[in-house]
């Protein structure tokens, strides 16, 4: 199924044709068939399939992590791939969040959260500035100087997420940030990461396995089959901005949920 209807001066990403396969000869495996996807400046959308499904290799491949076997990916007009080839100028405005924090743990956090500027060679007093001001943004205030063992488990992602915004991105990949949380500690960490989107205006893709997770934070969701990952429905979420945690006590939601589900077992089969 293609979504190539967006104009082309609101394109943040631009997937078409994409196809990924593993290995060769009766030992390959595709991931990815043929998949087309566009996104418009600060849509937040959700990937969502069953395990295995391929979700995880399409968001390496626009991170510039896995090249694609055929297809393409521009982000802002550039392509991130030739060949095997990556583009360090389409990739610059990316930035990914894995399911595990992956903090160091000898640095404190704001030093976690300012690597990426020391990679990019910003002095130390201004990268250490901006890490305390990214910190305070996702609730970590007063835990700068603290080391990740000292965390727990939703504080350290605060500090990753800390991390893959400090460098003012503007498309950010999410790979099952939250899986690992309690639900109450998920909660809490989506209506952080609604919020900090929106005032960032950031173009936002989220791998989720949580169909309530996917419907609650998107402006769209993406079903995808079993591998090879193909897009068997894009379903527009309706419900407006801001949003807040009382929505998925509501009927309309629920009815949502109950939809992406059936799509997503439709899409199964």
């Amino acid at each position: 199924m293609s979504d190539l209807s967006v104009e082309a001066e609101a394109v943040e990403v631009s997937i078409r044709g994409l196809t990924k396969i593993f290995g060769e000869g009766e030992g390959a495996v595709t991931a990815i068939s043929d998949a087309d996807l566009i996104l418009q400046r600060g849509e937040f959308l959700s990937l969502l399939g069953p395990s295995g499904c391929g979700k995880t290799t399409l968001l390496r491949i626009v991170a510039g992590l896995e090249f694609p076997t055929e297809g393409s990916v521009d982000v802002r007009g550039k392509s991130v791939w030739n060949r095997h080839k990556r583009s360090k100028a389409a990739t610059k405005p990316i930035s990914m969040m894995f399911q595990e924090a992956r903090l160091f743990p000898w640095f404190t956090v704001a030093q976690n959260v300012a690597l990426p500027l020391r990679v990019a060679g910003m002095p130390k007093a201004q990268r250490i500035e901006r890490a305390h001001e990214i910190c305070e943004t996702v609730g970590l205030a007063g835990f700068e100087n603290h080391r990740p063992a000292q965390l727990s488990g939703g504080m350290r992602q605060r500090a990753s997420l800390a991390r893959a915004l400090v460098t003012d991105p503007q498309v950010l990949l999410l790979d099952e940030p939250f899986g690992a949380l309690d639900a109450m500690t998920r909660d809490a960490l989506n209506m952080e990461l609604m919020q900090v989107c929106a005032r960032a205006d950031v173009t936002t893709i989220l791998v989720t396995h949580s169909i309530a997770e996917a419907a609650f934070l998107s402006d769209r969701v993406v079903v995808l089959a079993p591998r090879p990952a193909r897009i068997t429905g894009v379903e527009a979420i309706p419900f407006p901005r801001p949003r807040s945690l009382d929505l998925q006590r509501q009927t309309e939601f629920q009815d949502m949920v109950a939809h992406l589900r059936t799509a997503l077992v439709g899409g199964a089969e």
